[in-house]
């Protein structure tokens, strides 16, 4: 198969990257072989290929907003078959047994794990991941509508869930980027009113427009 490896870490992220060809991974006990239908672009995996984060795997293929289809289960699979939609975002693993995987907070495992970093991810034909880490995604929208969801779309909608807003109530955004504007939409069509506070004029024409009651400077 062909993907996209970060041979060697740099600021310039075009010479970073170097398209090669490399053996189809085969999925492991529990697993699953997904062929890569679309794949988003995140800072993060800017960060891994100009070395702003630190090597965890040498000329690792970078790439976590996945949507795919599975074509192969490893064994020990029940729970998805070939030709099912799936999603694999940046969390690929965690012990599954700590203080913070039992509270629900297992991003804060020690033991995580992430595709694109330590694991080869969406850069490529293929790539393989975790059952239970896997998404099962719906049909009627676009590769392309549902690949950010799968970095942003998870941030965004979590700290949301963690606001716990009330219905109809007035929530306030601090930034525009990727996981607030998403947010912002979220709670929107939930009936709130949003207010968003970013530096960038071109993010507050787009607050405006999704339907934020208010867009405004954040500098001092």
């Amino acid at each position: 198969m062909y993907a996209w490896q970060v041979g060697q870490p740099g600021p310039d992220v075009e010479r970073a990257l170097s398209r090669v060809e490399m053996e189809t991974p085969r999925p492991a006990a529990g697993e699953l072989l997904v062929a890569v239908d679309a794949c988003g672009v995140c800072r993060t995996d800017l960060h891994v290929a100009s070395g702003e984060l630190p090597v965890h795997r040498a000329s690792v293929v970078p790439g976590h907003d996945v949507v795919g289809h599975v074509t192969e289960v490893g064994d020990g699979v029940s729970d998805f078959r070939p030709g099912d939609r799936v999603g694999v975002a940046w969390l690929r693993e965690t012990d599954g047994t700590c203080r913070f995987c039992g509270r629900g907070r297992e991003n804060l495992c020690p033991a995580s794990r992430y595709t694109g970093w330590d694991a080869d991810g969406g850069y490529a034909e293929f790539t393989t991941v975790r059952s239970d880490f896997a998404y099962a995604l719906p049909d009627g929208y676009s590769d392309e509508e549902l690949a950010p969801l799968l970095c942003a779309g998870i941030i965004g909608y979590r700290a949301l869930r963690l606001a716990d807003l009330p219905p109809g109530g007035r929530l306030g955004i601090y930034g525009f980027g990727a996981s607030a504007h998403l947010t912002a939409q979220v709670a929107i069509a939930q009936g709130a009113e949003v207010h968003v506070l970013t530096r960038s004029a071109r993010a507050q024409r787009l607050a405006l427009d999704l339907g934020a009651a208010s867009a405004r400077d954040a500098s001092p």
